[in-house]
Formats: structure tokens, C-alpha cells, sequence
């Protein structure tokens, strides 16, 4: 038996994002700057809360 041909939907660009585009001017951190400001900031309300600078 012969088989069927499948059925061909149109492909549509749709709803993509373009990831190469991406602009110049952006703050560029590296992930390792990110977790290292994240830990700052866990600390100092740490310290903050428990009154450590008095």
C-alpha cells in the first residue's frame, strides 16, 4: 500500500524574537559580578537586621 503524503502547514515567522539584534548601550555583568552583588546585598540586611554597624 502506498502512503499518504503527509499534509505540509505553512511555516510562519510569527512570534520569533531575534536574539542577534541586541543593543550596544546595555550594562554588560558577567554572572560571576551578579552572585557576587546578590551575596553583597544577602549580608548587608543581615547586618542590617541583627544591628551589626552600631
Amino acid at each position: 500500500m502506498p502512503k499518504k503524503p503527509k499534509a505540509m502547514m505553512p511555516q510562519s515567522t510569527a512570534g520569533l524574537i531575534r536574539y542577534f539584534e541586541e543593543s550596544e548601550e546595555a550594562i554588560k555583568l558577567k554572572p560571576e559580578h551578579v552572585v557576587g552583588i546578590a551575596i553583597a546585598i544577602i549580608i548587608m540586611v543581615i547586618m542590617l537586621k541583627f544591628m551589626v554597624f552600631i
